[in-house]
C-alpha cells in the first residue's frame, strides 16, 4: 500500500479519533452488502448508507453530509467518473476513495484527473480499505500497489501522438456508460476481444466482463445481435 502525503486536514483518523463517516455505491447489491458487513463492524468506520448508482450516490451525500465515499468506477444511470466529478465540484469536502474491479490505466488515470483521492481494487481487505478513507479523509492520497505499479509504466511509456478525442454520446440507452458504447462500437465494427483489449489497453478478462454487462443491459444474446443494436442505437 502507497500512501503519499499531501497537505491536508480532517477530522476523522484512527489511533482513538472519531470515526470516518461513508456512504458505499456499487451497483451489485451483493458488494454493497458485503462492505457493509466488512465495514460497519470496525470501530473506526460509520458506513451511513449505499447506493446502487451514482444519481443515489449524490443525493445521499447530500443528506448524510459524510466525510468520504467508497465508489465504484462501473455503475448505471450515472458511472463512476461522472459521479467523482460531480462531488468534486459540489462537495469538495467529501473524500473521494475508489473501489474497483479495474486496475486499468485509464480509468485510473480518468478517476484521479477527476478527483478522487484514492484508488482500490476490490481484493484490498478491511483494513486497507480503512486505511485508505481514513487516509483520504486526511488529505493523503492511497494506492493499490498494482494500480501505482500500472501508473508508473504508464509514465514510463514513450507518449503516443494525441488522438482527437471522440464526441461522447448523448443519452446512451439502457444504462449503458461510455466505456461500454465505445466496446460496443467495436463489436459492431467486427473487432475481437483480443483486439479491443489491445486498444483500449485492457486485460482480455476486463473486457470480457464489460461485453457480458453489455449483452445483459441490450438483451444481445451474441455478438452479431449486439452489433445489430450498436447500428439500430447510432453507436456503430
Amino acid at each position: 500500500m502507497s500512501t503519499d502525503a499531501q497537505a491536508g486536514g480532517g477530522a476523522a483518523g484512527q489511533g482513538g479519533a472519531a470515526a470516518v463517516r461513508i456512504v458505499i455505491a456499487d451497483d451489485q447489491a451483493t458488494v454493497r452488502q458485503g462492505l457493509e458487513l466488512l465495514l460497519g463492524g470496525l470501530k473506526d468506520v460509520e458506513v451511513l448508507a449505499s447506493a446502487a448508482n451514482g444519481e443515489e450516490a449524490l443525493e445521499l451525500v447530500e443528506r448524510h453530509a459524510p466525510d468520504a465515499i467508497l465508489l465504484d468506477l462501473h455503475m448505471p444511470v450515472l458511472d463512476g467518473i461522472a459521479t467523482t466529478k460531480r462531488l468534486a465540484a459540489e462537495h469538495p469536502q467529501v473524500a473521494i476513495v475508489i473501489l474497483t474491479t479495474y486496475a486499468d490505466d485509464s480509468s485510473v488515470l480518468e478517476a484521479l484527473r477527476a478527483g478522487a483521492r484514492s484508488y482500490l481494487t476490490k481484493d484490498a481487505d478491511r483494513s486497507d480499505i480503512a486505511g485508505a478513507l481514513h487516509a483520504a479523509v486526511r488529505g493523503l492520497s492511497v494506492l493499490d500497489p498494482g494500480v501505482q505499479a500500472r501508473l508508473l509504466a504508464a509514465a514510463a511509456a514513450p507518449s503516443a501522438p494525441a488522438a482527437e478525442p471522440a464526441a461522447e454520446p448523448a443519452g446512451l440507452p439502457d444504462g449503458l456508460t461510455r466505456r461500454e458504447a465505445e466496446i460496443l462500437g467495436m463489436i459492431a465494427r467486427g473487432m475481437t476481444n483480443g483486439e479491443i483489449a489491445e486498444a483500449l489497453f485492457l486485460s482480455g478478462h476486463t473486457i470480457k466482463t464489460h461485453i457480458n454487462r453489455i449483452f445483459t443491459k441490450t438483451g444481445s444474446r451474441d455478438r452479431m445481435a449486439a452489433a445489430q443494436y450498436a447500428k439500430d442505437h447510432g453507436l456503430a
